[in-house]
């Protein structure tokens, strides 16, 4: 984590800066700021448009009663795409330009369903059960292989307080 928080606040505006140096002294000083800044307008003209059609499509999908997964991602790399767009600077424009590109949000959205796909694969033997407090036993009593049994314990024990108070001040 530390790492890709070094790339994101060290390395990324260091290379904007000499990247914005090196166009600045071919171009001028003028035209770079103008490159800059029409480059942010159209990167924000062009995620506002296609974050609409995809605000759409999860309407559409949710009003089918389907789950918007790849909407969701998708509306998250046009977020993204926004943010990288807005900050000044070549690199970071063209990063958020590429993810305005629907083959590249796909296949973005594919290795990551695909490394999350792996990542919970291998990490099923951890299941997680959730307190019903329509039925009157604990979720732990059906458990006898469990190693653990005797030191987990909920700390509720199915009974219930109930009481009124009054604050004094």
């Amino acid at each position: 984590m530390f790492r890709l928080l070094f790339i994101f606040f060290i390395i990324i505006p260091i290379i904007e800066i000499s990247v914005l140096l090196q166009v600045g002294a071919i171009f001028g000083l003028w035209p770079t700021i103008a490159i800059v800044i029409f480059t942010a307008w159209l990167g924000a003209k062009y995620v506002r448009q296609q974050g609409l059609a995809t605000l759409n499509s999860v309407q559409t999908k949710m009003a089918q009663g389907q789950m918007p997964s790849d909407e969701i991602v998708t509306g998250l790399m046009l977020l993204v795409a926004g943010v990288l767009l807005v900050t000044p600077g070549f690199v970071t424009d063209f990063l958020g330009l590429s993810l305005l590109i629907p083959a590249v949000r796909h296949a973005i959205a594919g290795s990551v369903k695909s490394h999350i796909t792996t990542n919970s694969t291998s990490q099923q033997s951890f299941q997680f059960h959730s307190h019903n407090p329509a039925q009157n036993q604990d979720d732990f009593s059906n458990h006898q292989d469990s190693p653990f049994q005797e030191h987990i314990q909920p700390p509720h024990k199915g009974k219930t307080l109930d009481g009124e108070f009054e604050r004094k001040d």
